[in-house]
């Protein structure tokens, strides 16, 4: 655990990737196969449930550091993580541990079906055993909200140092159902395993937003363009007449959408399509609000299937007849996709093509990427014709052109404080617009919330108005004398019954702080309604 705790201090403590990379490649040199593993789990987001809720550990730890109730909250509210406040107000001691991070899982995976009070004591017992920063990785761990700047593309670099294996075999052994709990080391890195095989997914290649002019790119007719499509991103897999459905976090989400069982049969045996999980309501597509209603259900009724069906908008095909064509040209894996989709469109609904569009020049490409809204998508992408399908996000060959944000002008009306290193501000806004109430008198209504895109010197004078300008506290949020008006900027909008205001928006975020306008003039409701298409 010592170990495992220093290598989360220098990962947290760096923006450097190299020293990121070269404390990974040392860690993986050193540990034990077992830790390995576990730490590979939790670097891939793969930790063990939730034994204890915040509630428990806040009062626990407070009852142990010995301090009221009401100066552990504030402390809270100011450190804003749970797992470093109580690392910070536990007293240190001499006492120490030499558990290994798989001892330590281990026990916390047996500490779910404890009772409250073997929970508590195993918990004091080892807050008094540990130094502060091995405190706070033990309690990161109890709480199952492990986040550091390291993504699994990283890691797999360090790994693949350390272990001397090809990067992108280790990126593909780690895709897939596997669990810590039931795989070695040697199992899991090390062995090839035919088994292994049927059901795993390709790692996906990402795109880049596009920098600079887009006719930097050259010539239009050497790249293929088609809409960049709001919904799931996924791998559907026919393998020996079994079909899996990976979403690209990793997530094999095959029994939420039955819909797609009927591929089975009818594509053939040793295809892995590469496509995105659209909702398809009245037979057009629908909206990512309208997908939302299938993503959170561990069942799904034959109503929501007659209500949201969904369809696979299909763009890449990356293994064909059982054998990996990745690196084949895109414009020869696009040929074989419009051939199957060609063989297979009168047989089912749920299966379609992304079209690509033919365009001669930069100005029609522009052209084309006007009409996103009105194909229900975010944009184009642009994909090199003689581009392989490679692993993660890398430059060149495949980028991403998404329309300028939907904008609309609203007032904040409450706040909460940041993290990490914004933790000390207020920094996370609600935002509202105007609308007649009952009495046709007009309202602040809230309709979302955003906490980026200003600069840092904004977000302290916004901090300053906040902390002067308080109305009401509700724990860790404060309501806002009205009087800040922000340009908000979001990708999409719909109907929901679900918000105050009616309406839900895609990622809405600060584009910037309009300093020169009243409330008066902020935006209203209807407004907002109207920008539906």
């Amino acid at each position: 655990m010592k170990n495992f705790a220093q290598l989360i201090k220098t990962l947290d403590s760096s923006n450097k990737t190299n020293v990121k990379v070269d404390a990974l490649t040392t860690y993986f040199k050193n540990a034990s196969p077992e830790d390995k593993v576990w730490t590979i789990a939790i670097l891939s987001h793969r930790r063990p449930a939730r034994p204890v809720n915040t509630t428990l550990l806040r009062l626990w730890a407070n009852e142990l550091a010995n301090i009221p109730l009401w100066l552990f909250e504030e402390s809270y509210h100011i450190v804003g993580d749970l797992a470093e406040t109580i690392a910070l107000i536990i007293p240190t001691t001499k006492e120490h541990s030499d558990k290994s991070l798989t001892e330590f899982l281990q026990e916390i995976i047996a500490l779910k079906k404890k009772t409250d009070s073997e929970k508590k004591e195993y918990l004091h017992e080892n807050w008094m055993a540990l130094n502060y920063y091995e405190r706070f990785v033990f309690t990161k761990l109890i709480t199952g909200s492990f986040r550091i700047g390291v993504s699994q593309k990283l890691m797999t670099r360090a790994l693949s140092k350390a272990e001397e294996v090809d990067e992108d075999a280790l990126a593909y052994k780690l895709m897939g159902n596997w669990s810590p709990n039931t795989i070695t080391f040697q199992e899991l890195i090390l062995d090839e395993k035919s088994s292994d095989y049927l059901s795993k997914p390709y790692p996906f290649y990402l795109a880049y937003p596009i920098e600079g002019d887009v006719e930097d790119l050259g010539n239009p007719e050497d790249w293929s363009i088609e809409h960049k499509w709001d919904g799931i991103r996924s791998q559907t897999i026919i393998r020996d007449d079994e079909i899996y459905v990976w979403s690209r976090g990793e997530e094999l989400v095959t029994d939420k959408y039955p819909e797609f069982k009927s591929f089975v049969g009818i594509i053939p045996n040793g295809t892995v399509i590469d496509a995105e999980i659209l909702a398809f309501p009245e037979n057009e597509i629908g909206t990512f609000n309208d997908l939302q209603a299938r993503i959170g259900r561990k069942t799904i009724s034959a109503n929501l299937l007659e209500k949201v069906p969904v369809i696979l908008k299909a763009y890449d095909i990356l293994e064909w007849e059982g054998k990996d064509i990745r690196n084949l040209p895109y414009i020869e894996r696009r040929k074989l996709l419009e051939d199957l989709y060609d063989d297979i469109k009168d047989q089912t609904r749920s299966f379609r093509l992304s079209e690509r569009v033919s365009l001669t020049s930069w100005e029609d490409v522009a052209k084309e990427r006007e009409r996103a809204r009105e194909m229900k998508s975010e944009g184009l992408m642009l994909k090199r014709n003689t581009s392989p399908y490679q692993v993660g996000r890398k430059k060149g060959d495949w980028w991403k052109w998404k329309i300028e944000p939907l904008v609309i002008d609203a007032v904040l009306t409450y706040a909460m404080r940041g993290h990490g290193r914004r933790s000390n501000l207020f920094t996370d806004y609600t935002f509202a617009l105007w609308q007649n109430n009952e009495n046709g008198e007009k309202e602040l209504v809230t309709f979302a919330k955003a906490y980026s895109g200003l600069t840092d010197a904004e977000f302290r004078k916004v901090d300053d108005f906040i902390k002067k300008n308080t109305l009401e506290r509700f724990g860790p949020v404060r309501s806002v004398t009205p009087k800040l008006v922000f340009e908000i900027g979001f990708e999409g909008i719909s109907l929901s019954k679900r918000h105050k205001s009616g309406i839900a928006t895609r990622f809405p975020r600060i584009l910037r702080w309009r300093q020169d306008k009243k409330i008066e003039e902020a935006n209203s409701v209807e407004d907002l309604k109207n920008m539906i298409s």
